[in-house]
C-alpha cells in the first residue's frame, strides 16, 4: 500500500467517525492559498511536484478552491511550472488552471508575498481561508520560504507579519480573517511566529523539528477536506498532523518527527507566562551571578531542534515546555508556563526521539553569540528573557534593560564570571588506584561552567598523527564538589566496524543524539544517530545536511539506502604541530539492509581523553590530557 493510500485511509477514518459527517455542500467555503516555494527541495529532489501530485489525486467539491503561487526553483521537475517566472494556479472541481503569470521575483520578498495574498483574497474569497507556507524554514531567525534564485532570500517574521498586514486587518475581537495558516517547513513552531500570527488566524499548524523530505501528505489532509468542507481549522489542523506522521512512518522518517496544532486565541496567555518566568530567571540572576551557568546547564539538556552543534550549525531553538519542565524546582513560574502550552497547544504529534516536545520552541542562545541575539531581538517575543541572554552574553545592559530590571526589585546585577574557565586550561588530572582519571575543580565549577565532556583522540606515534573520535559526556558529574570522574570502557560507535567522529548533540534521561559528518554518494551531511537507554541500542534516523549560512535548515532527513556510497569523515592531525585537526575521508562502506551503528571495542593503541569545560558564551578550555592504552582487552591508564 502506498503512502498516500495510507494517509488518505486514515483521513477518511477520522472523519467518518465523527457525529456530524454531512455532504460537500455543508459549511459554507473553503480556500486554501498555497505560497510553493520550490527552492533546491525542487530542483534537485523534486519535492515540490511530488506534493502537486498527491494534490491532483483528490477530486475537490465546488465549495474547495486550492490557489497556489509558484516560484523560487532553478527547474521544476514536471512540464507545467514555469521556472523563469511567477505563476499563479487554481486547483477546483474543474482541475488545475494556470490562471496568471508574473515576473521573477524573490518569494522571500515582503511585496512578492502580499501580492499573492491580495490577488487571491480578491479573486478566490472563502469563507474559511487557510495560507500555507511550503519550502525551507529556519526557525524564528531564519524565517520561512529561501528562494534559490534570489540568494537563498527568505521571509522573516516582520516581512511575514508585514505581508498579512497588507491585506488584512489583525483582529482585536477574536475573530481573525484566517482560519489556519500552515508551514509545511522546518522549525516553524514557536512562540515568536505564533505572535505575529496571532491576530490574522485562528490556528497554526507548524513543526518544531526539521521536517523529513516526504512533508505533509496533500492527498491526506486535502482529501479529508474535499469529504468533509464543514470542518473548521482545528480539525483541519488534526488531520495534517496525523496524515503527515501516517506519511513518515510509511517512510521511516517518524522518529524524531513534530508537528502541532496552536490555538493562536490563547498565545497571548501563554507570553504572559513566559515573561513572568523570564522574569524569574533575571531576578535569579540578579541575585546569584551563577544562576545563568546553571541554566544554560539545563538548556543543554534540553530538547532542541535543527542542530546546535559545532558541526551542524544553531538554529537556537529549544522546547519551551521542556525548558520549564526542567526548571520547576528553581523557578516555580514554570508551572504557569505549562498550564498555557497545555491550554495553547490543541493537537500535536511527535515521534519517539522527539518525546520532550510540547508543540512549541522558543529561542535559547546555544551559540553564545551576541551578534545572533541582537538579530533574534528584532522579532523576538519575551523582553525578560531578552535581557537574561543580552546580560549572560555581554555581562551588561543598556539603559533600558538597567530600567527594567530594576522594576523587577534588583538594584544593579552582579559581575558574571565572565573567562572565569580560563583558570582551569590546562587543569592537571590524577589517577586512582582503579585506573580512573579525576578532574578537581571545586565548587566554583558549579557556577562558570554551561557544560563538561570530554574529547577523545587516537594517538600515533610511529606516523606523528592523532585522530580525533569525537565528543561525548559519559562522565560521573559531582557537581556540589566540582569533582568530575571518566567512565571510558575502551569502545567508540561505528558503522560496519568503522570507527566514526561523533559529536554529542543532546544529552536525555531516555536517549543521547549524535551527529556524525559523512560523505553520502559524495554530497556532505550529517548522520543523525540515537543511543536508547531502555533498549540499549542504537539507531540511525537518518542523514541531513547542516543549517547554511542564511540559517536555512536541511529538510530532507535521507534514509540510507542499499548501494549509497557512506564515506565517514575523520579529523586528523600531526603529533608534533599545534594546528587543529583537518577532515579526512575514511574507507568508504557500501550500504547494505545489515549496515547498522553500533559500539565497537577500540583496537589495542593509545588513546587520549581530554576533559572539555565549556562556558554559557561557548568558549572552552581544556585540561591536560590522560592516555589509555588498550592492550589485549584490558586498559591502562596514565596522565601524559
Amino acid at each position: 500500500m502506498s503512502r498516500r493510500i495510507a494517509a488518505l485511509l486514515l483521513s477518511l477514518a477520522m472523519i467518518f467517525s465523527l457525529s456530524a459527517c454531512g455532504s460537500a455542500a455543508d459549511g459554507g467555503t473553503w480556500a486554501i492559498y498555497w505560497y510553493l516555494c520550490g527552492s533546491d527541495l525542487e530542483s534537485e529532489s523534486g519535492c515540490a511536484t511530488e506534493d502537486l501530485s498527491e494534490m491532483l489525486d483528490v477530486s475537490l467539491p465546488e465549495n474547495v478552491t486550492v490557489v497556489i503561487q509558484t516560484g523560487g526553483a532553478s527547474q521544476w521537475q514536471n512540464d507545467t511550472v514555469d521556472a523563469s517566472v511567477l505563476q499563479r494556479y487554481v486547483y477546483t472541481s474543474d482541475g488545475l488552471k494556470l490562471v496568471e503569470e508574473q515576473p521573477s521575483a524573490s518569494m522571500g520578498d515582503t511585496d512578492t508575498l502580499a501580492s499573492f495574498l491580495q490577488f487571491a483574497v480578491d479573486q478566490y474569497p472563502a469563507d474559511k481561508t487557510a495560507v500555507v507556507f511550503w519550502n525551507h524554514g529556519g526557525g524564528s531567525v531564519g524565517g520561512v520560504a529561501f528562494d534559490e534564485l534570489y540568494d537563498n532570500d527568505s521571509l522573516t517574521l516582520d516581512e511575514i507579519y508585514e505581508a498579512f498586514s497588507q491585506v488584512w486587518t489583525p483582529s482585536e475581537s477574536g475573530e481573525p480573517p484566517l482560519e489556519l495558516v500552515g508551514f509545511d517547513a522546518c522549525l516553524m513552531a514557536t512562540v515568536d511566529v505564533a505572535n505575529i500570527l496571532s491576530g490574522f488566524s485562528r490556528y497554526m499548524v507548524a513543526s518544531e523539528e526539521t521536517e523529513p523530505g516526504n512533508g505533509w501528505n496533500y492527498t491526506g489532509w486535502l482529501g479529508a477536506l474535499a469529504k468533509k468542507p464543514s470542518m473548521d481549522g482545528l480539525l483541519l489542523g488534526k488531520v495534517m498532523c496525523d496524515t503527515y506522521m501516517a506519511g513518515c512512518r510509511e517512510n521511516d522518517t517518524e522518529m524524531d518527527a513534530t508537528l502541532s496544532v496552536t490555538d493562536l486565541s490563547k498565545i497571548k496567555e501563554l507570553l504572559a507566562a513566559y515573561e513572568a518566568f523570564g522574569a524569574e530567571a533575571l531576578q535569579a540572576a540578579g541575585k546569584d551571578a551563577g544562576f545563568y551557568s546553571r541554566f544554560a546547564r539545563l538548556a543543554q539538556k534540553t530538547e532542541n531542534y535543527g542542530g546546535n552543534s559545532r558541526e551542524q550549525g544553531y538554529t537556537n531553538m529549544v522546547d519551551l515546555g521542556h525548558l520549564a519542565r526542567q526548571s520547576m524546582e528553581t523557578l516555580p513560574s514554570a508551572k504557569a508556563v505549562l498550564s498555557a502550552l497545555e491550554a495553547c497547544v490543541a493537537y500535536k504529534v511527535n515521534g519517539p526521539y522527539r518525546s520532550e516536545a510540547t508543540g512549541l520552541s522558543c529561542y535559547y542562545a546555544y551559540d553564545g553569540n551576541a551578534d545572533g541575539l541582537e538579530e533574534y531581538s528584532a522579532i523576538g517575543v519575551g523582553t525578560s528573557f531578552l535581557y537574561f541572554y543580552t546580560y549572560g552574553l555581554t555581562g551588561r545592559l543598556d539603559e533600558a534593560g538597567l530600567a527594567f530590571v530594576r522594576s523587577l526589585g534588583i538594584d544593579s546585577l552582579p559581575e558574571l564570571p565572565v573567562n572565569a574557565i580560563q583558570k582551569w586550561s590546562d587543569a592537571s588530572l590524577a589517577v586512582t588506584d582503579d585506573g580512573l582519571a579525576v578532574l578537581t575543580l571545586g565548587p566554583e565549577a558549579d557556577s562558570a561552567l554551561a557544560y563538561i565532556g570530554f574529547l577523545l583522540y587516537y594517538m600515533d606515534e610511529d606516523s606523528d598523527s592523532m585522530m580525533l573520535l569525537g565528543s561525548d559526556n559519559d562522565l560521573v558529574s559531582d557537581w556540589e564538589n566540582g569533582i568530575f570522574t571518566d567512565n571510558f570502557r575502551g569502545v567508540w560507535g561505528s558503522i560496519d566496524g568503522v570507527p566514526v567522529y561523533m559529536e554529542l548533540t543532546f544529552e536525555g534521561d531516555d536517549y543521547n543524539r549524535y551527529t556524525v559528518p559523512v560523505m553520502l554518494n559524495d554530497e556532505e551531511y550529517n548522520l543523525q544517530v540515537v543511543y536508547d537507554f531502555t533498549e540499549e541500542e542504537w539507531t540511525i534516523l537518518g542523514a541531513q545536511q547542516g543549517v547554511s549560512d542564511e540559517g536555512m535548515a536541511g529538510k530532507e532527513l535521507r534514509q540510507l539506502k542499499s548501494g549509497d556510497k557512506l564515506t565517514p569523515i575523520w579529523y586528523v592531525s600531526a603529533l608534533s604541530s599545534d594546528e587543529d585537526p583537518e577532515p579526512y575521508p575514511a574507507m568508504t562502506i557500501t550500504v547494505s539492509d545489515k549496515t547498522a551503528f553500533s559500539e565497537m571495542d577500540l583496537p589495542d593503541g593509545d588513546y587520549v581523553m581530554v576533559f572539555e569545560m565549556r562556558d554559557a558564551l561557548d568558549n572552552s578550555v581544556y585540561s591536560d590530557p590522560v592516555v589509555f592504552t588498550c592492550s589485549d582487552g584490558e586498559i591502562f591508564t596514565s596522565v601524559a
